[in-house]
């Protein structure tokens, strides 16, 4: 339990999430730190400004500079008492003249940001001047640095997630592919033998009434031989018929439920509808859908397919009045090894999402499902 909750990941985690808080602190740290020195810098500016004012002599270029110099960075505003604006310094003089409300604009900014810096008329002591100001370019960078490192943090593992989600699902894949070849692979040898005890029985006396079941059920296994063969490799896309497709499933499955379900496919008037799918992968789907329609009806109820064929897609609805989804495992009758059923490995309706959506280019999910009243799975293949 405690190399699960500490393994290399977890480390590397609480080391970003370390190295990002240090840096927003610091950060603030440092913008304060910025803050009163151009505080003081302003103060400084104001100070030598009024010597300079009440002082008959002319400034050297010196003085001009330095005050200058010292400032130069940071915005700022002159303003009266009554708020009419004096002078301006550090501002966009462009946008000054574009336009009329800029000055305003950027003086009730600076309002927000900063008190003024009183600059007292040397003659008059009843009447001062205000001087607002606004953050250098430095003090933004540094303001906004966190907030630049945390969304390139952010970013890096979203990229790693999907990184990680891609390569999982891959590997998922893989081993997807390499059960169901392996399968197949076990399934050829038995079946090889059982064809030629069939051909031998097919030429013993009083075998014909079994003979005929026994090479259906051979078939019937070679044909399941040949789906999992598929699996993993690039199908072959047909032009095929759906409507002969989902009748012949429908077919096989009514042969083999009671007289209780009732099975019917409508067409919606259309007696051939044409799509690209591979016959026995698509035949796969239907026959697993049907299946789980049976299970959830317990014997008794009816399955209706809807085959609707529009300009560009071709949509089939499987629907069932069985005993339903639960709202909270909608999302999850597509994961492996999710089932609510006594037996089974929940492989069924994976498998057929990923035969619908992988190989078919299509789409597949729980159109709606209420309890006690039925499930409708869409299909919706492009054309």
């Amino acid at each position: 339990m405690f190399n699960a909750l500490f393994n290399w990941r977890s480390f590397l985690a609480v080391i970003g999430i370390a190295i990002v808080t240090g840096t927003i602190f610091y950060s603030k740290h440092l913008a304060k730190k910025i803050a009163a020195e151009e505080k003081i810098k302003i103060e400084q500016w104001v100070e030598g400004m009024k010597d300079i004012a009440g002082s008959s002599a002319t400034p050297s270029k010196l003085v001009s500079m330095v005050f200058t110099e010292n400032s130069k960075d940071i915005p700022m505003i002159l303003v009266t008492e009554k708020d009419s604006i004096l002078d301006h310094r550090n501002l966009d003089s462009l946008k000054i003249s574009e336009n009329s409300s800029y000055l305003t604009d950027r003086l009730r900014e600076f309002k927000k940001l900063n008190a003024p810096i009183i600059w007292e008329n040397p003659f008059d002591s009843l009447q001062s001047n205000r001087v607002y100001y606004g953050e250098s370019v430095l003090l933004k960078q540094v303001r906004y640095y966190p907030l630049v490192q945390l969304f390139i943090v952010a970013l890096f593992i979203i990229i790693t997630l999907v990184a990680i989600s891609t390569r999982n699902k891959s590997t998922q894949n893989q081993v997807w592919a390499g059960m169901a070849k392996e399968t197949a692979h076990q399934l050829g040898t038995p079946l090889t033998s059982l064809q030629g005890w069939v051909e031998m029985l097919k030429e013993t006396p009083g075998m014909e009434k079994i003979v005929p079941e026994m090479s259906k059920d051979v078939d019937r296994l070679k044909l399941i031989s040949d789906r999992f063969g598929k699996i993993g490799s690039t199908p072959q896309l047909e032009l095929n018929d759906i409507v002969v497709q989902i009748e012949n499933m429908v077919n096989y499955i009514k042969r083999r439920s009671t007289d209780k379900v009732s099975f019917t496919v409508q067409t919606n008037g259309e007696s051939e509808i044409k799509a690209m799918i591979n016959g026995p992968l698509f035949d796969w789907v239907i026959e697993n859908l049907l299946k789980n329609g049976l299970d959830a009806m317990e014997g008794k109820g009816s399955i209706s397919i809807n085959i609707k064929n529009d300009t560009t897609q071709v949509i089939i609805d499987v629907t069932d009045t069985g005993k339903g989804i639960a709202k909270q495992n909608i999302s999850k009758v597509f994961k492996p090894g999710f089932t609510t059923k006594k037996r089974g490995w929940g492989l069924g309706l994976t498998l057929c999402k990923r035969i619908i959506e992988q190989y078919h280019k299509g789409d597949l999910f729980v159109k709606n499902s209420e309890p006690r009243k039925g499930t409708t799975f869409r299909i919706v293949l492009n054309k």
